[in-house]
């Protein structure tokens, strides 16, 4: 795959930071895809661990590992993603972001949350590809999110692979152990989520707080889902789908993610 057209663009479910260490179905294909991905000039980032007042895009050139959990294995702690920042291709994100509407500041400080460097540490295990992030503002919504990837898809001609980190279902309050079944709203939402997305159903997606079964239950905040917005509104209606199957685990994280434009 190269950048003569369009890099591609992914909506990864990232679950537990746990998903470092415990790769699982999904780990193994990302980490598939990943070598076919050459060509690439950066990829950039939105995840629910980036929320600020308007927008930010983090220009730092050489950001650290943020480890932003606590109660976790200590091997995870150790972990490092060293992969460079791109501060120019930042600057241009922010521009096309202020030029659709939105208020876009530099952060020239920030590092990689684990939204970022947990899937990448699989996609892109090296950390060769510059990687840096754009945040995603408090009061975002499906609407919005929509029009931030819109913005950010011109990008793609430029080599910039763009990720949205978060969900597919995450509602921390029913966890359970590792091993435990699935409960079953857990796949009716990911099933019609599926069809939504493979059907180009925008609309539907855009207002899946009313349509989609479980929706309130499978988020019972928004910010975990709205990445998979922005990655869509990246999107060509040319550009082919990839469902990428993940496990569910602790019962209620589905980790089911998608590609599209890959060749």
């Amino acid at each position: 795959m190269t950048h003569t057209a369009h890099a591609p663009v992914f909506f990864i479910s990232h679950g537990a930071p746990t998903f470092a260490t415990e790769p699982g179905k999904l780990g193994a294909q990302l980490q598939a895809i990943g070598r076919q991905l050459t060509g690439i000039r950066a990829v950039l980032v939105v995840s629910p661990h980036w929320q600020t007042r308007g927008v930010e895009v983090m220009t730092t050139a050489q950001p650290d590992t943020v480890h932003d959990f606590g109660g976790f294995p200590a091997e995870l702690y150790a972990l490092c993603y060293p992969a460079p920042g791109h501060p120019d291709l930042a600057r241009e994100a922010a521009q096309r972001l202020t030029q659709a509407g939105f208020t876009a500041r530099l952060q020239a400080q920030r590092g990689l949350d684990h939204g970022a460097w947990v899937p990448l540490y699989h996609l892109l295990p090296q950390a060769q590809v510059p990687v840096f992030q754009v945040s995603m503002p408090l009061d975002l919504d499906t609407r919005q999110a929509l029009q931030m990837g819109l913005a950010l898809a011109a990008l793609r001609t430029q080599g910039v692979v763009i990720v949205g980190s978060g969900s597919m279902t995450h509602n921390l309050y029913e966890v359970r152990e590792p091993g435990a079944q699935p409960l079953p709203y857990v796949q009716e939402f990911t099933t019609w989520v599926r069809t939504a997305v493979a059907t180009h159903g925008i609309a539907h997606l855009a207002n899946y707080r009313v349509e989609a079964p479980h929706a309130q239950r499978a988020h019972p905040s928004e910010e975990h889902f709205l990445p998979l917005l922005v990655a869509l509104g990246a999107t060509h209606d040319a550009d082919p789908l990839r469902v990428l199957e993940g496990d569910i685990t602790h019962g209620v994280l589905s980790m089911e993610s998608y590609v599209w434009g890959l060749a």
